[in-house]
């Protein structure tokens, strides 16, 4: 069984009401919370900035992912700032801070808040003539740097360019997962660890220089090996709850099985998030300055590449980086939690 390596301070957190005096709705039972007529950089700026955020954080962590529409106020620090500030006042390790792309160097990108760039998505995504064509994005669902041994916590995507349709991103719960496992499945899953690497990325350091090599975000964080191994479900710090930690895009196998064994295990993890709609949330994005803001440890999330030829699609991508995973066997599950509750 997965070490449970837990924190020796962790315990969940609970709302404080901060939140209730803004209009926001669920878009889905299980996933997803949209915030309406709010100007997100006043919660950043204002003197009750702590309390709002904090229980932004949590609700982030209760919901998988929120949405905020034309955040126009919103700058590349305030992004950053409030990206670290969410981790921060719900309980990261102090000393971690935000992700670090190592190819920013050779791009000269600000090596901590991260460019959507319309050519590079064209170049990788695009239909191409006398190629067969994509009949699956399965592969695309995924949670975000995986292959950190701490990998993030919360990341914010602020497009800055829309096409004028497609290019949605849609969110799978975590948590939603494991409780739509049986109880057998469950135990057994509880048992497993993904091994997570990401050959494209390495593949990517051994052709473009300047490399940067050094901390991202946390001191585990280093090297180009991008590779790393986490418990299969894993529990959320914030909230308490088991989330099935699973990444289509970065695991390459599961440790201590074989590989038919491997690859047969983790196509049912992944015919669990394609097959239940309703454990998904798609969001639409309408226009410059959106934004969405999700917690990996307990979503995973999918870009719908279908806009190529109707319009450029650009923004900038911040990540926090977290605690390593961890499996706690006294958690419980989201459905459990909310029984009692």
């Amino acid at each position: 069984m997965p070490s449970i390596d837990k924190p020796a301070s962790t315990k969940p957190l609970q709302l404080s009401g901060a939140l209730d005096q803004f209009d926001s709705f669920q878009i889905t039972p299980c996933i997803g919370t949209e915030y309406v007529d709010v100007d997100l950089a006043t919660w950043i700026t204002g003197p009750d900035s702590d309390a709002l955020l904090r229980d932004l954080a949590i609700t982030i962590g209760q919901r998988g992912v929120v949405f905020f529409r034309a955040q126009n106020g919103i700058t590349g620090e305030l992004q950053k700032e409030l990206t670290q500030r969410l981790g921060l006042l719900s309980g990261k390790p102090a000393h971690h801070g935000l992700s670090k792309h190592p190819l920013h160097l050779a791009r000269g990108d600000d090596p901590e808040l991260g460019k959507l760039d319309p050519g590079t998505q064209q170049s990788l995504y695009a239909p191409v003539n006398g190629v067969m064509p994509r009949q699956t994005s399965v592969n695309e669902w995924h949670t975000d740097g995986s292959y950190e041994p701490c990998p993030p916590d919360f990341t914010i995507l602020r497009m800055t360019e829309v096409p004028p349709t497609g290019g949605d991103t849609l969110w799978a719960s975590g948590y939603e997962l494991y409780d739509r496992l049986t109880r057998p499945y469950q135990k057994f899953f509880e048992t497993l660890q993904w091994e997570q690497q990401v050959p494209s990325l390495q593949k990517a350091c051994q052709t473009m220089k300047p490399i940067y090599d050094g901390e991202r975000g946390a001191p585990e964080n280093v090297g180009l090996e991008f590779k790393a191994t986490h418990p299969a479900v894993r529990t959320h710090p914030v909230t308490g709850w088991k989330s099935l930690f699973v990444s289509g895009l970065h695991t390459r196998r599961i440790k201590d099985v074989t590989e038919t064994e491997s690859q047969e295990i983790f196509a049912k993890a992944l015919r669990l998030v394609t097959e239940n709609h309703d454990l998904q949330v798609r969001f639409r994005w309408n226009g410059p300055n959106d934004m969405a803001i999700w917690d990996n440890r307990c979503v995973l999330h999918c870009p719908t590449q279908d806009h190529y030829g109707l319009g450029g699609r650009a923004g900038f991508r911040t990540m926090g980086i977290g605690e390593k995973p961890y499996f706690d066997p006294l958690s419980v599950s989201r459905k459990q939690a909310l029984a009692v509750a």
